[in-house]
């Protein structure tokens, strides 16, 4: 099968990580273990963006230098990766990593000698939050759509890109959908920014405003490159562009699917400005571009800026790697922000995995053991649950495609759900049913297994539980609570994300 290359946008390490970065990763992460399940050959990359202004800044105001601030941070992000039970391949930091200064320098040569680079004085309004440029039309009452706050005044002299002369390939690839955008309305905003017409851009900073921190322009040390183009390039010196690294051969240049996980607020920096420096260098482009929406907190988006966070390390430490990860891809919506609160990450991990799934595997174990000592007897799942059982593979595959996590979960929970009524119908406890007891927990066995299987790459943790419970030889394992449940104990710790984790519960079952 093709190759997958999933990457996740790469964070500015001005602060710890948010409940937003994280849901960032698990996405990716997800794809990049189903891909895997599925016999795909897969890599998955992150890492943070090292080299902004806003990380100097935010340097200077801390009274660190800004080497071991930017190091201190992006280690904590590195560190998600055992709290979210996260599987990437590759961590790529661009202020510390060789490969990236060597294949940044790269691309900046390549499209110098496409003649897309022309020195230009510029004055505009800059959002030092997003370290971009904004023109007036597109300030809502004077204000960052992003961030809320005024953009200052700027006058530079720097090295702009002839993103003008894109307009048209850029329009075909969006258009034939040789670039694909999930979902459909982020790709409907992206074609009517580039219908309108596309302008040049800066992308260098002058050497004294960073402070000196960046990667210095090729031939032009009084600059350093954008942290745009910077940041954006290291999808590709990841994989040793600019090198002789077989990698970039295999994964980029190869075929396959190269999918970019990015927030609704960068699209434009993806789905433009990125494919027209690969078409200026003469590049294969991304494939997809997968985006999700915003996460909130009362109302208002978690922003390391605004100092609106939640720290996914308190949480994965309190409820657990499967509630956190279970609650970001059931609950946020596909298109629109969704606001996260603690009861409902406590509710849904208790309704669904606790009740649900933990009740239904462990009154299929309890079973076994009272009637046939934990032996497997032979038997597939029929009627509705047959059905849902025969169409799970496919709904996830569809859904994951179109990068909809709340549809590969129902298509999930339909088994769960089915499961759960088959027993009720059915009642394997009554003497009545005696004589088909052995049909009908070989049947819950073999759904149980699938559950468990089509669930690993989005509950890696939970998952390899039931199949230690579900997969032991002849016989299954004795009944035991695969998920907690989290309850009051969590709902008391709701405001303030500390102290004692919440006790593990005991599903009721048969």
């Amino acid at each position: 099968m093709s190759n997958f290359y999933v990457t996740t946008a790469i964070p500015y390490v001005n602060a710890a990580p948010h409940l937003g970065h994280a849901l960032e990763l698990v996405q990716a992460d997800v794809l990049a273990r189903h891909a895997r399940s599925r016999g795909r050959r897969t890599r998955f990359l992150t890492g943070t963006d090292d080299n902004a202004l806003k990380n100097v800044t935010a340097a200077r105001a801390a009274g660190v230098e800004v080497r071991a601030f930017v190091d201190t941070n992006a280690a904590r992000f590195a560190a998600l990766r055992e709290p979210l039970s996260l599987s990437f391949d590759d961590f790529i930091r661009t202020s510390a990593d060789v490969r990236h200064t060597t294949g940044v320098a790269r691309l900046w040569r390549e499209c110098a000698a496409a003649g897309d680079f022309y020195r230009h004085t510029y004055q505009g309004l800059y959002c030092p939050g997003c370290e971009q440029f904004w023109a007036p039309a597109e300030l809502a009452g004077g204000l960052c759509p992003e961030h809320l706050t005024a953009p200052e005044p700027v006058a530079e002299e720097n090295w702009f890109f002839r993103l003008s002369r894109y307009r048209e390939p850029i329009l075909e690839l969006l258009e034939s959908g040789r670039l694909r955008i999930e979902p459909a309305a982020r790709r409907n905003e992206v074609l009517a920014f580039v219908r309108a017409g596309l302008t040049d851009f800066s992308v260098s900073r002058p050497a004294a405003r960073a402070g000196g921190w960046g990667i210095p322009v090729p031939g032009d040390p009084d600059q350093v490159v954008y942290v745009w183009w910077d940041a954006l390039t290291n999808y590709v010196t990841a994989l040793g562009y600019g090198s002789d690294d077989p990698a970039y051969r295999s994964w980029w240049e190869g075929p396959g699917e190269r999918a970019h996980v990015i927030g609704k607020g960068i699209v434009r920096f993806h789905a433009v400005y990125w494919p027209a420096l690969l078409l200026s260098a003469g590049l294969p482009l991304p494939t997809s571009i997968l985006v999700h929406d915003y996460l909130s907190a009362d109302g208002a988006k978690l922003s390391k800026s605004a100092g609106n966070t939640i720290d996914p390390f308190e949480l994965a430490a309190r409820y657990g790697a499967d509630a956190v990860r279970w609650w970001l891809l059931r609950e946020p919506a596909r298109v629109g922000d969704t606001d996260f609160t603690v009861d409902r990450l406590v509710r849904r991990s208790d309704v669904d995995l606790a009740n649900g799934l933990g009740n239904l595997v462990n009154r299929t174990l309890a079973l076994a053991w009272k009637h046939r000592a934990g032996r497997v007897p032979e038997g597939v799942p029929t009627g509705a649950l047959g059905a849902a059982c025969d169409r799970l593979p496919a709904l996830v595959d569809r859904a994951l495609h179109d990068f909809d996590f709340r549809a590969a979960t129902e298509a999930i929970w339909a088994v769960v759900d089915e499961g759960n009524r088959f027993v009720e119908a059915e009642r394997p406890w009554d003497p009545a049913a005696a004589d088909r007891l052995d049909a009908v927990l070989g049947a819950l066995i073999t759904a149980c297994r699938l559950v468990a299987t089509e669930l690993a790459p989005f509950l890696p943790d939970g998952a390899a539980r039931l199949h230690a419970r579900l997969l032991t030889g002849d016989r299954v394992a004795r009944p035991s609570p695969a998920f907690p449940r989290l309850g009051a104990d969590g709902l008391a710790g709701a405001d303030r994300l500390s102290g004692p984790g919440g006790g593990p519960g005991t599903p009721a079952g048969r």
